[in-house]
């Protein structure tokens, strides 16, 4: 895309791009979506899906929407299969002791009550696993010890994660009898990561669980020695029955076109490890304060701004499915889509997906969004998980980018905590936010729909 921006007055009022620069600046100084942030994080903290502070989250969001001043707060139901994290942990018991700092994968069976004992056999990635011979690994708890790389724009979690996503169902279809990874993240610290792994009712699996990346380090020390390595291991984490959480919607109404939406959000559950501070506390303060600042400062827009809390994005993406049911027959009404989920710093790019009619108002976002130190970074772009099935129908996205480049020291952790939050740098996220919606609410044309996944 050529960034030959059109004369701003062609697209937009003058007083209103007056307005929203001065608001851009005036957000850099605010406080708000930190101070959402630090609510969600001590008023409810950990909040799985399915567990009791699943439900603290849909009240605090309901109560939160309505403090805020938004026209009009709904929760839509999110039916959903209860994961419950037990008892974690691993013990090497043969040739040298050790106790492991482990967490149970998302999804994952439970290992009977006793635990599993047996012998380690060691794979440096999914790949090598899944060309393994069944001999290889039949009766034995296999390993992955591929490092995930540090990166800004987090591409290395993609390229480690299959490992997490696989390891368990890979290793049933080879007679194997549980499963362990190094974790997913960038750090040293003796935290494990957890995460969802694959589940199907219908494919074998076994337990699995993540080893932190210094016990990761430690396992291939040992077997580097050519002895038998023994591992006892211990997860109970378990399915256990159904539940209906809720997706959580807070919609600052439009005043011309109030039935077209443009769409923000966030999720609202976390890992049950440390608060969801990082994952994804602050993608609901970043996205809540942009609308209300606009709402407050430069009044109701053309279209209806809606933020969307969505449930069980962590091992399931259900409320993005229950979000996509729900409002499949208006489809076309929404407008344009972005999430908020890689944490609070610096935002770097502005990547999008629309229509090719819609660059000229891309443009005049470039020319708003360069005093903060953001480049575009083209419209092959896509946006938060949570936003896939209507994406997949066809809606326009946007990805605000946020520098990754820390993030994966602390995401899903115990260690994902609110200390880890700059607000100068999340405040640059609402000013960014606060751009892209409010033009996007704006404008008179579309952004497109029915664009190409290609």
């Amino acid at each position: 895309m050529s960034l030959n921006v059109m004369a701003e007055s062609d697209q937009f009022n003058p007083a209103f791009l007056q307005q929203l620069k001065v608001l851009r600046d005036q957000a850099l100084d605010s406080q708000l979506a930190y101070e959402i942030t630090e609510s969600l994080t001590t008023e409810v903290g950990a909040r799985l899906a399915g567990s009791p502070g699943d439900a603290k989250a849909v009240a605090w969001a309901q109560a939160k929407f309505k403090e805020l001043g938004f026209d009009r707060v709904m929760t839509e139901p999110v039916p959903l299969k209860r994961w419950t994290r037990g008892q974690e942990t691993a013990r090497i018991l043969s040739p040298f002791p050790h106790n492991l700092a482990i967490t149970a994968l998302g999804r994952t069976h439970p290992t009977p009550d006793e635990g599993i004992t047996a012998e380690v056999v060691h794979f440096a990635t999914l790949a090598d696993l899944q060309a393994a011979d069944k001999s290889e690994v039949a009766g034995k708890i296999t390993f992955i010890s591929e490092r995930m790389v540090r990166s800004q724009d987090g591409s290395g979690y993609g390229k480690a994660v299959a490992g997490r996503g696989l390891t368990a169902q890979v290793t049933a279809a080879k007679g194997g009898v549980a499963a362990i990874i190094r974790s997913i993240g960038t750090d040293n610290n003796r935290t494990p990561h957890t995460g969802g792994a694959r589940y199907d009712k219908d494919i074998p699996s076994v337990p699995a669980g993540a080893i932190s990346n210094p016990d990761a380090d430690l396992l291939v020390n040992m077997l580097k020695r050519n002895k038998p390595v023994t591992l006892q291991l211990k997860l109970t984490s378990h399915w256990d029955g159904d539940y209906t959480s809720q997706n959580v919607i807070g919609d600052m109404l439009g005043s011309e076109k109030p039935d077209e939406y443009i769409v923000i959000g966030c999720h609202l559950d976390s890992w049950d490890l440390g608060t969801g501070a990082l994952d994804d506390a602050a993608g609901c303060g970043i996205t809540m304060a942009a609308a209300k600042l606009i709402h407050d400062t430069i009044g109701p827009l053309k279209r209806t701004i809606r933020v969307v809390l969505w449930a069980n994005e962590e091992y399931g993406i259900s409320g993005a499915i229950a979000y996509h049911e729900a409002h499949k027959n208006e489809l076309k009404q929404h407008i344009l889509g972005g999430e908020s989920d890689l944490g609070a710093d610096k935002i770097y790019a502005l990547g999008t997906r629309v229509a090719e009619s819609a660059l000229p108002t891309v443009d005049t976002m470039m020319s708003l969004l360069k005093p903060l130190d953001i480049e575009y970074a083209g419209n092959q772009g896509s946006s938060g998980a949570d936003l896939i099935p209507m994406r997949r129908a066809g809606m326009a996205v946007f990805g605000l980018k946020q520098d990754a480049s820390s993030y994966f020291d602390y995401h899903h952790t115990a260690n994902d905590t609110l200390d880890k939050i700059n607000p100068e740098s999340m405040a640059q996220n609402v000013a960014a936010w606060i751009v892209v919606t409010a033009l996007a609410a704006e404008a008179d044309h579309d952004f497109g729909f029915g664009l190409s996944e290609e």
